[in-house]
């Protein structure tokens, strides 16, 4: 599970903490998934109203996410095991149709809910 939830914070990426602009407005309304070394996808959501959802498998999972002097913070509704309650990294500005690597994992922004 908590390859789940890191992929899910990796997913974001990086930027620098000195943005003005909204990194995550790309990430509302569309699907952010993530694919593990290993081939594992996670899918996660984020929505305008600072919560997420997502999925990995048959596991579902959401909380709310804040941005933080450059980082995106993750907190949980149901603290995962082996994960910190909030979960955070730094982020990074992306656009749908965007593919990236963090942390070893490749990150893919799609379109719509998928």
């Amino acid at each position: 599970m908590r390859t789940v939830v890191m992929g899910a914070v990796f997913a974001i990426g990086f930027i620098s903490a000195g943005s003005a602009e909204d990194v995550m407005a790309p990430r509302y309304g569309n699907t952010t998934i993530t694919t593990d070394a290993d081939g594992s996808k996670s899918k996660l959501y984020y929505k305008a109203d600072g919560t997420f959802t997502g999925k990995r498998g048959i596991i579902e999972f959401g909380g709310t996410w804040k941005l933080e002097g450059g980082n995106v913070c993750l907190t949980f509704n149901l603290v995962l095991p082996g994960m910190q309650n909030p979960t955070c990294a730094p982020v990074a500005a992306h656009k749908v149709g965007d593919t990236w690597t963090a942390a070893g994992r490749t990150v893919t922004l799609v379109q719509g809910i998928q």
